[in-house]
């Protein structure tokens, strides 16, 4: 009975990580260790070698860096300023209380629209860049999940063999 406890709070985890994407207020990759750490010190730490927790460490690296770049490298792409960066990353924290889900998108959008456009840039060049946060956002979150899949495929790897 404890071990389907423990089972569920793991699901519960992993679940969760993939709710961070889209409400970045819960952190992902924290959840996710949560969930490996529950097993390691509860269930059955044997099963994970140093390969499966070298890999995570350098995976979870991956997630909380592909967000940032994905961002960055969108927004320059599409003509945005260190400005309109910045606006960026401040304006999805913020998106996810406002409307959530869609807070997330177009917060940011508007937000860099707007940074972008009180640099006396055109509405052109500040739709652009606005354009490029969102893509940003979305190939960051399309990344996260599957970095996030293929970690919970390890760990499950791991524990059956």
């Amino acid at each position: 009975m404890v071990d389907i406890l423990f089972w569920l709070l793991i699901i519960v985890c992993f679940v969760l990580s993939f709710i961070g994407i889209i409400y970045p207020i819960i952190p992902s990759p924290l959840v996710l260790w949560v969930g490996f750490l529950v097993y390691f010190f509860f269930v059955n730490g044997d099963n994970l070698s140093w390969v499966f927790w070298s890999a995570m460490v350098i995976l979870t690296v991956a997630l909380i860096v592909c967000d940032i770049i994905a961002n960055s490298y969108f927004v320059k792409k599409y003509g945005g300023s260190k400005w309109g960066e910045r606006i960026a990353a401040i304006a999805v924290i913020v998106g996810s209380f406002i409307i959530p889900p869609f807070g997330i998108i177009v917060v940011p959008f508007v937000a860099v629209l707007v940074a972008e456009l009180v640099q006396k840039r055109s509405m052109k060049e500040a739709f652009r860049a606005s354009i490029g946060s969102l893509l940003g956002f979305l190939g960051g979150a399309f990344a996260k999940v599957i970095i996030q899949l293929f970690m919970i495929i390890w760990f499950i790897i791991a524990v059956i063999f």
